[in-house]
């Protein structure tokens, strides 16, 4: 649910095959048409510019993985009607109830630096329009995805819409990210799509020995810090700052924190 600053899922194999091979557009049944592959290869080509430009975050290119992802994802599913014009263009759109679906490039970075395995489980904390978690589970074809949104309403359309494009290794959960899902942990990568002040320590112990945490820190306002924490073997923590980014705030118990 952000952008950024200058200054799978298991698809079903019809579904993949019909995006990538087809010329017809809403030739896999139960999937919604897609006319628009022209104008997804032309953000995608934005997004491998701005990655270029800033090779010092994720090196010179995505990772094959993620680069598809992109490729395949129709952008335009998870974008409001009113919108649909703009639904390719490189940069945050808004969603309602406050928040927005993520710049395109912002949504790439974040995917690769998590540096998942294909069969990892992973956590995201920040559903918003699902846009996200289909990327995730996109690059995550025999693992698997948990999503956490703490607005119902969001969380019950996103619910729908990746239930809907047969996104069958996804689960949305309805709560408070700030806790994160210990039942489901460990995690692999935990991505958070909302900006806090600090690190939620709940998240920190669900992170699985060598992996990483993505999330913004930094004031709600004020541009924040793309940050990476990643948790070494023998339980270290390292961290680093990647990137000035602006995101909508993270909400609930961090409030009162």
């Amino acid at each position: 649910m952000g952008t950024w600053c200058k200054s799978g899922l298991r698809w079903h194999a019809g579904i993949v095959i019909g995006l990538i091979m087809s010329s017809i557009a809403g030739s896999s049944p139960g999937s919604p048409p897609d006319g628009r592959r022209a104008e997804r290869r032309a953000m995608v080509e934005d997004v491998r510019r701005d990655v270029a430009r800033n090779d010092d975050v994720v090196g010179p290119q995505l990772s094959a993985a993620v680069d598809e992802a992109m490729l395949v994802v129709p952008r335009h599913w998870f974008v409001p009607a009113e919108l649909q014009a703009f639904a390719y263009e490189n940069r945050a759109l808004p969603i309602g109830l406050g928040q927005t679906i993520s710049q395109p490039t912002i949504v790439a970075m974040m995917t690769d630096l998590l540096e998942v395995a294909p069969s990892d489980t992973v956590l995201e904390v920040g559903t918003g329009s699902g846009y996200q978690a289909a990327i995730l589970a996109t690059v995550l074809p025999q693992g698997y995805v948990h999503t956490i949104e703490i607005v119902t309403e969001l969380a019950t359309m996103a619910r729908r819409r990746l239930a809907d494009l047969e996104f069958d290794n996804v689960t949305v959960h309805t709560g408070d990210g700030y806790q994160g899902l210990p039942d489901e942990a460990p995690f692999a990568g935990i991505m958070v799509t909302a900006a806090a002040e600090r690190i939620p320590q709940p998240l920190i112990d669900q992170l699985k020995p060598g992996g990483r945490l993505v999330m913004p820190l930094g004031p709600d306002g004020d541009t924040q810090w793309l940050t990476v924490l990643e948790k070494l073997p023998d339980g270290v923590l390292t961290k680093r700052v990647v990137l000035p980014v602006r995101f909508v705030p993270m909400t609930g118990e961090v409030d009162r924190r």
